[in-house]
């Protein structure tokens, strides 16, 4: 897990948030959960200009082995969808980081990316899972 990125926020239930220079998120979820999924075959995403809320149900990927519902680690509306995963769900497997993002947000509130994990307590998070 070397390679996690440092200038992400992450959540214990493992999605990932980037902070934008324009003030958007773009959020994702981390390789140790897409490694636990399996081969990605199918990703619902939220709805452009929905409003969603932190902890909420936004998302559901799905895989060979199971369906998992990912949870907004921020509050706003959503301004994007990544529109590679409609035909290649597989580039969350071949790059959760870069590729294979899900959906960029207008945060609401940037005080909650405060209260996420920094790479470091993301991986001791995970090495307790």
């Amino acid at each position: 897990m070397s390679d996690l990125p440092v200038e992400l926020k992450y959540a214990a239930s493992h999605e990932w948030v980037r902070l934008e220079g324009d003030g958007t998120a773009v959020i994702g979820i981390t390789d140790h959960a897409q490694a636990a999924l399996g081969d990605v075959v199918y990703v619902e995403l939220p709805e452009e200009g929905a409003d969603i809320d932190a902890g909420a149900e936004v998302a559901v990927v799905e895989s060979v082995k199971a369906a998992s519902d990912i949870y907004s680690p921020v509050t706003g509306a959503v301004i994007e969808i990544n529109p590679v995963l409609e035909e290649q769900p597989e580039a969350i497997n071949q790059s959760p980081y870069v590729d294979g993002w899900l959906f960029r947000v207008k945060l609401s509130n940037h005080n909650e990316l405060d209260d996420m994990l920094d790479r470091d307590e993301y991986l001791l998070s995970i090495e307790e899972d």
